[in-house]
């Protein structure tokens, strides 16, 4: 059923409802930017059944369950659209380098390391982490994403994963290349919808894998109306040595393949060309622009305003705990909107926009904008409640420029998913906290090798 053919709100008497959100200032991010002071959202079935004053809804509706929001910002959930949730386990392994030095580490840790079962504690401590952060929902490349989906279902959260292609030496699930589109194709046909996700397959990059694989990937993925997702042009040195390979550019080489598409997420897209730029816009490709990951690699920055002028939909990623350190979206959300203003423009990326990417524009890069990234009727029950208490949030003026330039992670107060309560007070309510992170921290003893404790200017200099 889509959001619109939802029966109306019903009037006169009072309704049940799964939960009522009440009391606070309501963000929609709607198309309009739409406001509700002192407003309330009932949700029922995972689904936001109304979104308005809170006086008529307290009225309308008989809820089993209640958030009190007064004296806080509820807006939608966060949406991260690049991440690798299990690398926290190589958190702090991989600082101070260059991309090509970040590989150089990170792929032989993660042979050697990676199981379905540290990557189920990585992912345990992932999760708790983006709750806390106000992240309900997020596009996880990694290995062994069954593993992954097991722990992310049982606590309730939003996870949007699938096979992953990566043709390089001993992989860390040990399947050879040749077996995998078998592999990815029964996963994808073995899968039963879920409402606010999609069927996603992971084809790593370029550079580590040749054009009749990547061609081969991105027909499977349509085959099966998969999301494809891909790294492209993250630095000069990628470019370099994907234009050594194949004799083309990244994403002129996909351009070039037909692989880019409104169905194509590319992560990163830095390094581009104004000639890039405008396939990216003709072909409705869309972009998961990390600047924090982007930032420590030294990677530059992505050209977002010129990807905004073409038309081109921008979401917004963490990447990984290795390249970013945390997966804080949030912060992500002060450095989009800080970082692009270098170049001497203070308009280049406003509150609004940067706000935007994290929520309705990550949803829509996912292909999911009918569903996730507001708080409309009709739309799944995903939400946060912001603590305006703090005095780094008062006065308050506007809500955009506070969560842009002001808020922090740890200001959120709860997180809810598919209308579900994930956090209450600052307590996860679906994960046993102590438990997840003394398991984070045994299984990371166990698979990541000590940091360097710098960058010899060889590993920096080299390329995988």
């Amino acid at each position: 059923m889509h959001p619109t053919d939802l029966p109306p709100p019903e009037r006169g008497s009072s309704s049940s409802v799964d939960l009522l959100v009440h009391g606070g200032d309501i963000l929609t991010v709607d198309a309009s930017g739409t406001v509700v002071p002192d407003g309330a959202v009932a949700v029922r079935d995972g689904r936001i059944v109304e979104v308005g004053p809170a006086e008529r809804l307290r009225a309308a509706y008989d809820a089993a369950d209640e958030l009190d929001a007064r004296g806080c910002l509820v807006l939608p959930g966060l949406i991260n659209t690049h991440t690798h949730l299990a690398m926290t386990l190589f958190r702090g392994i991989a600082d101070d380098v260059t991309l090509q030095g970040f590989l150089a580490r990170v792929i032989p840790a993660e042979a050697a390391g990676l199981s379905p079962e540290t990557v189920e504690a990585g992912i345990r401590g992932a999760i708790a982490e983006s709750v806390r952060g106000g992240v309900t929902t997020a596009l996880d490349m990694y290995w062994f994403h069954e593993a992954a989906e097991a722990v992310a279902r049982d606590a309730g959260w939003r996870l949007l994963t699938g096979p992953t292609f990566m043709d390089v030496p001993g992989p860390p699930d040990g399947r050879a290349y040749a077996d995998r589109l078998g592999w990815a194709a029964a996963d994808l046909a073995a899968r039963t919808p879920v409402p606010g996700t999609r069927p996603v397959i992971f084809a790593h990059s370029a550079y580590t894998l040749g054009p009749e694989q990547l061609t081969a990937i991105s027909a499977l993925a349509r085959e099966h109306g998969a999301l494809l997702h891909l790294h492209a042009a993250e630095n000069a040195g990628e470019v370099e040595m994907v234009t050594e390979q194949h004799g083309m550019r990244p994403v002129e080489l996909l351009d070039s393949l037909g692989i880019l598409g409104p169905d194509t997420l590319l992560a990163h897209a830095v390094d581009l060309t104004d000639a890039e730029i405008a396939a990216i816009a003709r072909t409705g490709t869309a972009i998961a622009h990390c600047p924090v990951s982007n930032l420590k690699l030294g990677c530059g920055i992505a050209r977002v305003p010129d990807l905004f002028e073409a038309g081109v939909t921008v979401g917004l990623g963490t990447d990984g705990a290795v390249s970013s350190n945390t997966l804080d979206l949030l912060g992500a959300v002060r450095i989009a909107a800080l970082v692009h203003k270098a170049g001497g423009d203070p308009t280049a990326v406003g509150a609004e926009q940067a706000v935007r990417m994290a929520t309705v524009e990550s949803a829509r890069a996912l292909g999911l904008a009918d569903q996730l990234g507001s708080l409309e009727r009709g739309k799944r029950a995903d939400l946060i409640v912001l603590d305006l208490s703090r005095p780094h949030l008062t006065p308050r003026h506007d809500p955009w420029s506070m969560l842009a330039y002001a808020a922090a992670s740890s200001d959120v107060r709860d997180t809810v998913v598919d209308g579900r309560v994930l956090m209450r007070g600052r307590t996860l309510e679906t994960l046993d906290e102590r438990r997840a992170l003394r398991a984070l921290r045994d299984a990371a003893a166990g698979a990541a090798p000590v940091p360097a404790s710098r960058t010899s200017a060889s590993e920096a200099a080299s390329t995988v």
